[in-house]
This record gives structure tokens, sequence and C-alpha cells, in this order.
């Protein structure tokens, strides 16, 4: 299996625009972040986690092979506003293009996209099939085996998705201890820690890193990341051993 962090970025991405602060304008490329998303691959499956703002812009980038589903988190603007830049691979494959998440999420989708869902369709507008999926749900997609897990970002119900070794939790708050005990020794963690100080709906560093001490995983990379954290290089030497920022392109094997 490989994994390519797609994006790293916060809602507004890094640079913000109009800011002038230390992270916005470094020159190093690890400092530039993307909205989070990622790509899991096997030698006949591929699949990316959520379908943000900068979709087109992270295939293009990171990904030239087949793609053959997305899996949502959420129905933020940050992780779904990408949808309509699926109508390459309904070209290319000549078939809706499938995503799964939650039903509210998705009927979200049928809201914000109503022209994907008429009647009468604009040709050339995108062709997706919804598929509904609930917390523990075990899903086999082509030859990947994934558990959706429940996650709560503040108040709302969201899911974060394991693939056996990996474990991808993004826009977190808080876990129920079921998922804290199911995800017991992992191998590797890709969890989201927003800055230093206390949010209303995300983890800072502090509570993700305390988290991460929970689940005890080999290696963790923290990702949904603003501007605000600090420099990457300076916030990685900071921190624990096995715990790094990930970055946008970053790849892993396992």
């Amino acid at each position: 299996m490989e994994v390519t962090v797609l994006g790293t970025g916060t809602s507004q991405g890094i640079p913000v625009i109009g800011c002038g602060c230390e992270v916005c304008r470094s020159t190093d490329p690890h400092d530039k972040r993307l909205r989070t998303s990622l790509l899991v691959e096997t030698s006949s499956t591929s699949i990316t986690i959520d379908i943000g703002p900068d979709f087109r812009q992270q295939m293009l980038r990171f990904h030239e092979g087949r793609l053959d589903a997305v899996l949502m988190t959420h129905e933020h603007n940050d992780h779904m506003a990408g949808l309509d830049d699926i109508r390459p691979y309904n070209f290319l494959y000549h078939r809706k293009f499938p995503l799964y998440g939650l039903p509210r999420v998705l009927q979200d989708i049928r809201d914000r996209f109503p022209y994907v869902f008429a009647d009468e369709k604009y040709p050339g507008s995108p062709s997706v099939i919804l598929n509904e999926i609930a917390p523990w749900d075990e899903l086999l997609i082509g030859d990947m085996r994934i558990k959706a897990l429940p996650v709560r970002h503040g108040p709302l119900d969201i899911l974060g998705y394991s693939f056996g070794p990996l474990a991808y939790l993004t826009d977190v708050k808080t876990l129920d201890e079921s998922v804290i005990e199911y995800l017991q020794g992992v191998e590797v963690l890709i969890l989201s820690a927003l800055h230093h100080t206390p949010h209303h709906s995300h983890l800072n560093l502090a509570e993700a890193l305390q988290l991460i001490g929970r689940i005890r995983p080999d290696q963790a990379y923290l990702t949904h990341l603003s501007h605000h954290m600090g420099l990457h290089e300076e916030i990685n030497r900071d921190l624990p051993a096995n715990v790094k920022l990930a970055f946008d392109g970053m790849k892993l094997i396992m």
C-alpha cells in the first residue's frame, strides 16, 4: 500500500490570502499547504479521502493514475468543494463515480450540487453514485478493506478511516474510548492538529500529542495545520521522536 498526503492545510490553505506572517511568506515548500486530503493506493485500487477545492491541482501534481472512489469525512467546504472536478474520471471510465459518506453528508452533496442529480442533466456535468455508510462499517473497495470510524468534530459527527496499518483522522476534537481502543498500536496514525491554542472543534497541538500518547502508534503525522502552527522546520524539531508534521506530497510505503 502506498499513501500520498495530498494536502495538509486548513480551510484557507497556506499561504493564506493577504497574510504576511512568517509561515505564509516562507520559501520552504513544506510550508505550502493545500487543503487536507489523502490518497491511498494498492496495485489495483486508488482511493482519495475527501475532495476539497484543491482536488484538481492535487491530482495533476501528485497522481496520474486511476482513481476508483472517494471517501468523505464530512461536508465542510474544504473537504467537498472539488466535487465537480471528478468529471474527467466520468469521461475516462464511462461510468458514475462512487462517493462514500454518512447519509447527512450525501444529502448535503445533493443539496449543494443539484445539477449533478437533475432529471435533465446539462451535458458534461458530473455523474456520481452515492453510497451511504455508517460508523464501524467495513468497506471492501477493490482489494482494500477499510473501517469507517466515528469521530467528533466539535458537536458534529464525522468519519475517520482505518486501512489496517494506517489510520487517518482529520478535523478531530474528540474520540470515543472504543475508537482509541481499536487504534491501539496502529503502525501509522495521521491526525489533525490545528495550532497551539484551544479551539472549539479541533485538537490543538498539545491535545493531539496527548491523544497520540494514548493510541501509541509506531509513527504519527500531523495534518490539517493552520499557519498559526508555525514553521515546519521549527515545529518538527520540538516534536517527540515518533511524531512529525505531514507535508504535501509526503509518501509512505506500507
